[in-house]
């Protein structure tokens, strides 16, 4: 093992600065994320109670509603899965730069491998984000589209 001095030290810690960045702005993302896999589950189980007290025109209106909920939650579940598959490339690829500074190994390739599959991984996410955004406003044109739109 090859000794570091602080000087070189300082540098490693300071190129891990970037991607520890890139962590805190994807786990914001991931929070939101959850928030609205949150809210899609309750209400899903609150369109689910109405059913149950509902006669069998309006629950059938309901069942569309959750349908969509459940396929929002579906693809809510894929962009978590992607963002956080990303956060764990990023943590990998600040340990690899570490590696790479402190130990010398020859992990450049590694390096640049992880930094675009945890992007192509952000990206991924983003797209299935952007995919809820369009279900959530077409299920709300669905649901009050008459007031929206009221025929002339």
């Amino acid at each position: 093992m090859r000794t570091v001095d602080f000087g070189e030290l300082t540098r490693v810690l300071q190129t891990s600065i970037s991607p520890v960045a890139l962590i805190s702005g994807i786990g914001l993302l991931l929070l939101s994320m959850t928030n609205r896999l949150g809210r899609t589950t309750d209400r899903a189980r609150l369109l689910k109670a109405a059913i149950d007290r509902s006669g069998p025109a309006e629950g059938e209106r309901f069942v569309i509603q959750i349908r969509i909920l459940y396929r929002r939650s579906q693809i809510l579940r894929l962009a978590i899965t992607l963002c956080a598959t990303s956060i764990l490339f990023v943590s990998i690829l600040i340990i690899l730069l570490f590696a790479v500074s402190t130990l010398g190994w020859n992990l450049h390739y590694a390096v640049l491998l992880l930094f675009i599959l945890s992007l192509a991984s952000l990206v991924g996410s983003l797209l299935f984000f952007i995919q809820d955004l369009t279900l959530a406003l077409r299920a709300l044109k669905h649901e009050v589209g008459e007031h929206l739109f009221p025929e002339k």
